[in-house]
């Protein structure tokens, strides 16, 4: 996700914004993240999009910027934030502490998802779809980085609708949480699974 950063710079390579965005945190992807780290697990930090700004004022343009980042353990705990500063590196930091403090768990099954799940944020909607081992993250840059921090590694998904960043960020998010393993739903309707119980008599 660095290379995002790097791109969205030569916009904003004004004066002394831009040498001091690529010095704020392209590397915080992964390393910056472990370090906040308040279980055992490391979190990986991603930088979605950054978005930059402008308010005219009497003596010119007025810039501000803000980050959307997305922090994970990938292990099923995902958090989405958007930090707002008036120098690319703050937003990120912001952004990810943000994040940080609004992580949520994720129902996984393996190394995808239990079953589909759509959900719709604003004008965003996303549809997501379990896959076999080995098909890999079927996803935009978007989608991706939430899916990837929150340790997905096989799913079909599709984004449907707006493609603002933000609103399709938290439509998969919020597809995350939707998400409910079978002995959950068996749990919560007060019936026991009995899966176990109904293979080795097939067999």
């Amino acid at each position: 996700m660095a290379d995002e950063i790097i791109r969205t710079n030569p916009e904003e390579n004004r004066g002394g914004r831009g040498r001091g965005s690529r010095r704020g945190r392209p590397s915080s992807d992964s390393s910056e993240g472990g370090g906040d780290g308040k279980g055992g697990n490391e979190l990986s930090e991603k930088v979605v999009y950054i978005n930059r700004s402008a308010k005219v004022v009497k003596g010119g343009r007025r810039f501000s910027f803000s980050a959307l980042i997305v922090v994970g353990d990938k292990h099923g705990r995902v958090g989405l934030g958007l930090g707002k500063a008036g120098e690319v590196a703050d937003a990120i930091r912001k952004g990810g502490d943000i994040a940080r403090q609004n992580m949520v768990g994720v129902a996984l099954k393996d190394a995808t998802i239990p079953h589909e799940v759509i959900a719709a944020f604003d004008g965003a909607r996303v549809l997501l779809r379990p896959a076999s081992p080995g098909t890999g993250v079927i996803a935009g840059k978007t989608v991706r980085a939430v899916l990837e921090s929150a340790g997905v590694k096989d799913v079909l998904s599709k984004s449907l609708g707006s493609k603002n960043a933000a609103n399709v960020a938290k439509a998969t998010l919020g597809a995350l949480q939707q998400l409910r393993l079978r002995y959950e739903i068996y749990r919560n309707r007060g019936l026991e699974t009995r899966a176990r119980e109904t293979t080795p008599g097939a067999a």
